[in-house]
């Protein structure tokens, strides 16, 4: 299985590319990484160094990888957060390209955009670039749930609500909702939900709230919720793997007291996950 990701990358810590690549890899995953920035660290840390790349940038490599004659074998399209419009049509170009060698292939989109408490963080414009070029041209979608309000234009409290903003959103064009960190008025105070929903169906996983807070986390979760879906062919599936891996590594995360996820020390939790949360339909 072949994978095109691209994405942020640091050198220290593990977020974007940096975060997706390994999960995907450690699951058997072949990955090629096309970077949309090199960083020394995530900007949480509040100062960083490096580089920002631009649309041409992402092209360049991904025309230099359609010269290998390799296209016709990519399995899906990853993609992040955007640092810029031009990154953004960039990577709607490669989904194109890809799927005009190898049509079968999906695009994975994680819409991101902002989250509760802080709102909206992304650079403008890049809000209406999501929810008007790259979201219609995906076949998955794994917004949190304040993201799924912004792309529906709704504000969801209740379940039902949720259901219908998710509709709203596949209506835009992604068979595949992934709804993360969602939490509404029957979600118990000390546990958060995930939801999966294609084909009118939703399947739910209720983990527990841990008290840990780290980036790259979304990032780890879009890439194994993509491949347990490519490998099974279904979102239960996938919400039941991608789901469980992801709360062993913040729950060793949270042990350790560790402001970076334990992608590598905790590892195993990707391929067998210390606890496993079964998905529900609801």
């Amino acid at each position: 299985m072949n994978v095109l990701s691209i994405q942020s990358h640091v050198a220290y810590g593990h977020v974007g590319n940096a975060s997706a690549v390994f999960a995907l890899q450690r699951l058997g995953v072949e990955v090629w990484p096309v970077h949309t920035v090199q960083f020394s660290n995530h900007t949480g840390y509040g100062d960083w160094r490096g580089r920002i790349f631009d649309g041409e940038s992402v092209d360049e490599v991904v025309e230099g990888i359609a010269d290998r004659g390799v296209l016709g074998s990519c399995d899906a399209v990853l993609s992040g957060y955007l640092g810029s419009s031009d990154i953004g049509h960039a990577v709607v170009g490669a989904v194109a390209r890809v799927r005009q060698a190898s049509p079968g292939a999906v695009y994975c989109c994680d819409p991101v955009i902002g989250d509760v408490g802080r709102g909206v963080f992304v650079r403008p414009g890049i809000l209406e670039l999501l929810r008007d070029v790259a979201v219609p041209v995906a076949d998955v979608v794994t917004p949190n749930h304040f993201e799924l309000d912004v792309l529906s234009g709704m504000t969801t409290r209740s379940l039902d609500s949720v259901k219908d903003a998710v509709a709203a959103v596949q209506a835009l064009g992604p068979r595949t909702v992934l709804t993360t960190s969602l939490v509404t008025e029957d979600t118990p105070e000390d546990a958060v939900d995930l939801l999966a929903s294609a084909q009118g169906r939703h399947f739910r996983v209720r983990t527990p709230r841990l008290g840990v807070s780290v980036n790259g986390a979304g990032d780890a979760i879009a890439a194994l919720f993509l491949a347990h879906l490519l490998r099974s062919g279904s979102p239960e599936q996938a919400l039941t793997g991608a789901a469980s891996s992801v709360f062993g590594l913040l729950s060793r995360t949270e042990a350790a007291g560790s402001r970076e996820i334990l992608l590598v020390e905790a590892q195993e939790e990707l391929v067998a996950p210390s606890r496993v949360f079964e998905a529900h339909e609801l």
